[in-house]
């Protein structure tokens, strides 16, 4: 008997030279889940847990290469997407509009969390119009979602307005992250285009080690839609994925500043 063929989930992001988020965490991630990751470099930054020093675009060109590269060369099952400038939104919306059999996962990505803006203006609206529509699911925090509708998202009632906004604006599925909420529970809210809303809570876990949540967070989501599980089940199993990797290192250090979530 041949062996198994791990699941091919290609990630479309930025590269994290502290390796805490980006297409490393994304690429740990997936191997960590039994995964093959493909990747596609958008953004160079320099950055460690203290923050982002300097970052340079990737010319359009070049991922538009990058992508039909690997989509030509491997069984790519599911994708997902993290830093995206402007030109690079329009970039990945028109290669993968070649090729819209696969499920996308949308990380909208639209500033690093010490304050880096990396996405506005048109590009924002790009991000909005062009590939959001597209996505299989979109998973902004609550600074994400306040942007991305224009309301402020300060409790869990206005993250689940927030994702009914969205859905309404022509997105086809929506999760609500609340690792910003305060509170002793962490309460995600997913909203589908069939009006449902699910929720999912746990424990907050107290840890310094949160730099690349998001990132882990909907790597793992796409992995698990590329094993051809439904959506919410997706989301359940990405988010005990994350929790477990949590607990597992919320003691790790190394270096100063917010260390890495660290899947695995």
């Amino acid at each position: 008997m041949g062996r198994v063929r791990p699941p091919c989930v290609l990630t479309i992001a930025g590269s994290d030279s502290g390796a805490g988020a980006g297409l490393q965490a994304d690429a740990r991630t997936i191997g960590a889940l039994g995964g093959y990751a493909a990747t596609v470099v958008t953004t160079v930054t320099a950055q460690n847990a203290r923050g982002v020093r300097a970052w340079s675009p990737v010319p359009a060109a070049l991922i538009t290469a990058q992508i039909d590269a690997v989509l030509d060369g491997l069984p790519v099952a599911a994708i997902k997407t993290g830093l995206l400038t402007g030109a690079a939104v329009r970039a990945v919306a028109r290669a993968l509009a070649r090729r819209p059999d696969r499920p996308l996962v949308v990380d909208p990505v639209l500033q690093s969390t010490s304050g880096t803006r990396f996405l506005h203006g048109r590009g924002l609206r790009a991000l909005q119009r062009e590939l959001l529509p597209r996505a299989a699911l979109v998973t902004p925090n609550w600074p994400e979602a306040a942007v991305l509708t224009g309301r402020p998202v300060r409790s869990a009632a206005e993250a689940e307005a927030a994702a009914r906004r969205m859905i309404a604006a022509g997105c086809r599925a929506v999760l609500v992250k609340g690792g910003h909420g305060r509170g002793p529970l962490v309460r995600d809210c997913l909203v589908t285009a069939d009006g449902r809303t699910r929720w999912f809570a746990g424990p907050r876990i107290k840890t310094k080690n949160t730099h690349g949540t998001g990132c882990v967070l909907s790597a793992a989501i796409a992995f698990e839609l590329a094993r051809g599980r439904p959506l919410p089940a997706a989301v359940a199993a990405a988010r005990r994925f994350l929790r477990a990797s949590l607990r597992r290192h919320r003691g790790l250090r190394l270096g100063p500043g917010r260390g890495p979530a660290f899947p695995g």
